[in-house]
């Protein structure tokens, strides 16, 4: 448990320890956990979640779990799974300046995130994909699942366009490949629910100006699960409490513990997100939930079918051979003045970030203004995504235990091919690559010698232009 926070004084009352201990509760998550008997479970273990960096948990088998509820911790359940492929859309409202305004206003946070979650159920609903809908305390969990030895599931990991030999071991094919499909399908979304949003709509927790509100808001399309290895990844647990911003600090840090009750993860059943919202640290709702609302992740493979179909009928898929097309070299001896050189002629903004990358580099804004920066100077993405992947593999940057649990070239061809994707692709136009930007993000640190007009220029041509090669 993390030092120097209450758990029990923060959310733990003991009401909600009855609710964890309850028959019908413990069978819903049995539930989410892999079996519709409530007896078996298929995920492949459960995430204990005590520490301030939400990213850092301690894995436990499965028969651990009544243990787990009994000590009220807060739990995830793996994103792998013995038997499926879990499938999972996350979206959340993300304040830069004022990181507890999901939970002190809770409900404009939601509504903020609604033309999104509409654009997402019509798309789902079209590809004939049910989905187990579940709100967090930041935003919605969109999950459904195939059969790892389904055709679709053959389909996808036969696709053959991820090719990463500079890993070890190299990523399971099915994974990897459900990640391009959900990068379409990010695309798909963004371009839809951007224009009827009224903050912007990022694929991922990218840094944004300031808003009308004052702050620097964004509503995320987070997919970067699929940019880390499967067994580093985790996904909340329906009918279990609801812990981040107190295992952080975050509700100790700004006393606000009076205005934010503790409250759990719920499937969306039978009531509006508003409701939910407003009765979600309710015990006996929590209770009546789980009597009427199954949590049974939804086979879909139909549905996943069409989705792959979408995905091979896009420009997008084009993209992705080209990005693979090319080798993903490592610099060399032989290959560093010239790298140096390039990093030299980089504007201020964006070579700050290559020579200081912990943490600038880590953030999806830091690379992807590196990524603008050389693309608009002629390099290949994989390129771009081996440099990246070098300052990662650097020990002079003091990484510590950052990579224990991820991979860095793994990470960095993620975004990099997500950020270059958009591009090509025209998912986004640079409105926000310029100075005063960069400047609203915090992504400047030399105003006086920078000057992105021109890499702008170069980069963003006009859209009916064919992308090169």
């Amino acid at each position: 448990m993390t030092e120097g926070i209450s758990m029990k004084s923060s959310c733990g009352q003991p009401e909600f320890r009855e609710v964890l201990r309850s028959h019908v509760v413990r069978n819903r998550i049995h539930e989410y956990l892999g079996d519709a008997e409530a007896r078996h479970t298929t995920c492949d273990f459960l995430g204990r979640i005590d520490s301030h960096n939400p990213s850092i948990f301690e894995r436990q088998p499965v028969n651990r779990l009544s243990g787990l509820l009994d000590e009220e911790c807060e739990i995830a359940r793996s994103l792998g799974d013995r038997r499926h492929l879990l499938v999972h859309l996350d979206i959340e409202y993300v304040n830069f300046d004022d990181p507890a305004a999901a939970y002190t206003d809770a409900r404009r946070a939601f509504a903020l995130q609604e033309p999104l979650v509409a654009v997402i159920e019509a798309r789902l609903v079209s590809l004939g994909i049910r989905f187990l809908h579940v709100i967090t305390g930041q935003g919605h969990h969109f999950v459904w699942k195939i059969r790892k030895h389904s055709a679709v599931a053959r389909a996808i990991a036969d696709l053959g366009i991820v090719t990463t030999p500079d890993l070890e071991p190299e990523p399971e094919p099915l994974f990897s490949h459900t990640a391009l499909l959900m990068e379409h399908l990010a695309h798909l979304l963004k371009s839809e629910a951007g224009p009827v949003s009224e903050v912007p709509v990022e694929i991922t927790a990218r840094h944004v100006g300031f808003g009308k509100a004052g702050t620097r808001e964004m509503i995320s399309i987070d997919i970067s699960e699929y940019g880390d290895p499967l067994p580093s990844r985790m996904i909340r647990i329906p009918f279990t409490v609801y812990r981040k911003p107190w295992v952080s600090g975050l509700i100790d840090h700004l006393q606000i513990s009076e205005q934010v009750p503790g409250f759990f993860t719920l499937p969306l059943h039978e009531m509006t997100v508003s409701d939910l919202i407003a009765r979600r640290h309710d015990p006996a709702t929590i209770l009546d939930l789980a009597r009427r609302a199954a949590v049974r992740i939804p086979l879909e493979e139909k549905g996943t079918a069409r989705l792959l179909d979408s995905y091979l009928a896009s420009p997008l898929v084009e993209f992705h051979r080209r990005f693979y097309s090319r080798g993903h070299p490592f610099p060399t001896g032989r290959h560093q003045s010239a790298i140096a050189a390039a990093i030299r002629h980089l504007p201020p903004c964006a070579r700050h970030v290559v020579d200081f990358p912990n943490d600038h580099l880590l953030k999806p804004s830091g690379m992807q203004l590196v990524t603008r920066c050389l693309l608009a100077r002629g390099w290949h993405p994989r390129h771009i995504s081996a440099l990246i992947a070098a300052k990662f593999l650097d020990p002079a940057h003091r990484w510590g235990n950052q990579w224990d649990e991820y991979d860095p070239v793994m990470r960095a061809e993620f975004y990099v091919r997500l950020f270059a994707g958009e591009i090509d692709r025209h998912t986004e136009r640079g409105i926000d690559f310029n100075c005063v930007s960069q400047q609203q993000k915090g992504f400047c640190w030399h105003p006086r010698n920078c000057n992105l007009a021109p890499l702008h220029a170069r980069l963003y041509r006009d859209p009916h232009q064919t992308p090169t090669p």
